[in-house]
């Protein structure tokens, strides 16, 4: 018995959705990547300890790096990795790559586990080394600097990173007040960095979050 043009149209028709429905879905690589990150930082929330930001201060550099497009990032001073998740995620979105570096091996391996956790490690560059040493010798440029590491060497950093940042970049530092004393009343060199900053014409420095001071580079000199 043969079959009609009009029962195979109807027959084809009828097995077009079983067709489509058993082809997978692509999944969007960036949604399941910000639900990961979204997840971890929720887990751990309330657990980020050792000289990590909190919350409102890591959202701050997150919404710098992605407003900005900032791609070539620099982090001093790791902890255990709470302000890396925070800039490295909006990094995945620009395209861009973060170094970040911390002389304490506990706290490094700490980081290095984290960022994993929250599958963003392809996107760090972690190095165990004295930031000291190492910064002078980094290579720039970079759009994006996060300094929060010891106080006392912070103008140091900061005169080892300007001459690296391009014009448009920013250097953040943490534990930054207006008065030039950062919060809990340490003293030393460190209180003297936004005195520092500040003096410098082709600096717009403000400070928000009431201890993170963040300077946008407008000139070369």
């Amino acid at each position: 018995m043969r079959t009609s043009p009009s029962a195979l149209l109807l027959l084809a028709a009828l097995a077009l959705p079983l067709s489509i429905a058993a082809v997978p879905q692509s999944v969007d690589p960036s949604k399941a990547l910000d639900e990961q990150v979204t997840r971890f930082l929720q887990q751990n929330r309330y657990g980020w300890r050792d000289m990590n930001v909190p919350e409102a201060d890591g959202r701050t550099l997150y919404d710098i790096v992605l407003k900005n497009g900032y791609k070539r990032a620099l982090e001093i001073g790791t902890s255990t990795g709470h302000s890396g998740v925070w800039t490295t995620w909006a990094l995945a979105k620009t395209g861009g790559r973060l170094i970040t570096i911390d002389i304490d091996e506990g706290r490094y391996r700490e980081a290095l586990a984290n960022f994993k956790e929250a599958g963003l490690d392809r996107f760090i560059d972690a190095r165990l080394a004295d930031a000291h040493d190492l910064v002078p010798r980094l290579e720039g440029p970079f759009d994006f600097v996060f300094i929060d590491a010891d106080k006392e060497w912070y103008t140091n950093y900061a005169k080892a990173v300007i001459p690296k940042v391009r014009v448009g970049g920013c250097i953040a530092a943490h534990n930054v007040s207006a008065g030039g004393r950062g919060r809990g009343g340490w003293r030393g060199e460190g209180s003297d960095y936004y005195s520092y900053v500040t003096s410098l014409s082709f600096l717009e420095t403000t400070v928000v979050n009431g201890q993170l001071a963040i300077s946008y580079k407008r000139a070369e000199k």
